[in-house]
């Protein structure tokens, strides 16, 4: 027969070890504690220096939701005094840090409205711009803080032309612009693939019409020709005539901008069916 092992060996006494174990956790849960106290005392001290002072040494170890809402409390008591271009500047960038680019934005802004002198005017002017771009979407939904950053970026390049921040405003202003560009050029795109070509010629028209420097225009010059003139194939008789005008004005905007287009025969013959159409319709 087999004698079988204890799993454990009841001569050993656990009970220092839950004792260490136990002094370890009381230990930190005071420590806890005492940290939640001091912050508690400071918040509830009534003493405006000795919260600010506070309130900065927070924001330098980088605790600034507590940094925040100890400025909370004294911003008020510093307003005009020496302190308080520290303390709005801080109280921007701890929302910043904290991803709360809406109100950063709104504080920056207030910031460089405040402290028209200010050495950090600048920066703070660009840091509003570019609280908005932190809100920039996928080019797939609203696009309002986008433009909302492009509108803050050129302020900043009017009033700070010749910067190192005005060269950066100027290559987030082109990223932007492409999102902007793409999420134009897929609504066209959409359109056209479920067949409403009227709202497709519209919207490709629009996307030239604002971003006149893309490298797809041509694409688009002729996804303008095409879906005008298939628009044109199904409309009813009496506005037929019009449209297969409208196509072969198309075709020839189309060509004069891409004369080499690789486009260029499938082009062509939408133009000889339209003008052959037209030339129909007017027997």
């Amino acid at each position: 027969m087999v004698n079988k092992q204890p799993i454990y060996n009841k001569n050993i006494n656990f009970a220092p070890h839950f004792a260490m174990m136990r002094y370890f956790v009381i230990s930190f849960l005071l420590f806890l504690t005492a940290c939640k106290s001091e912050f508690e005392l400071i918040r509830t001290s009534n003493n405006p220096e000795k919260i600010y002072e506070a309130a900065n040494k927070y924001y330098d170890v980088g605790d600034y939701d507590r940094s925040i809402a100890l400025f909370d409390i004294v911003i008020q008591y510093y307003r005009g005094r020496q302190e308080a271009e520290n303390m709005f500047y801080r109280y921007a960038y701890a929302h910043y840090k904290l991803n709360d680019f809406i109100l950063a934005q709104t504080y920056f802004k207030n910031f460089s409205s405040t402290f028209a002198n200010s050495i950090y005017r600048e920066e703070a002017e660009f840091m509003s711009a570019y609280s908005h771009y932190r809100q920039s979407p996928n080019y797939k939904l609203d696009q309002t803080p986008t433009i909302k950053a492009i509108e803050g970026f050129e302020q900043f390049i009017n009033m700070y032309p010749d910067t190192e921040r005005a060269m950066e405003a100027n290559r987030l202003i082109d990223e932007l612009r492409k999102k902007l560009e793409l999420k134009s050029v897929e609504q066209g795109m959409l359109y056209y693939k479920i067949g409403d070509y009227q709202a497709a010629t519209v919207t490709f028209q629009n996307t030239i019409k604002d971003f006149p420097e893309s490298k797809r225009t041509e694409e688009i010059r002729f996804l303008i020709l095409k879906s005008s003139y298939i628009l044109a194939v199904n409309s009813i008789y009496e506005k037929q005539q019009e449209r297969f005008s409208e196509t072969i004005q198309n075709y020839e905007k189309f060509v004069k901008k891409h004369p080499k287009s690789s486009y260029k025969r499938e082009a062509s013959k939408i133009y000889k069916d339209s003008k052959e159409q037209l030339k129909n319709l007017k027997v």
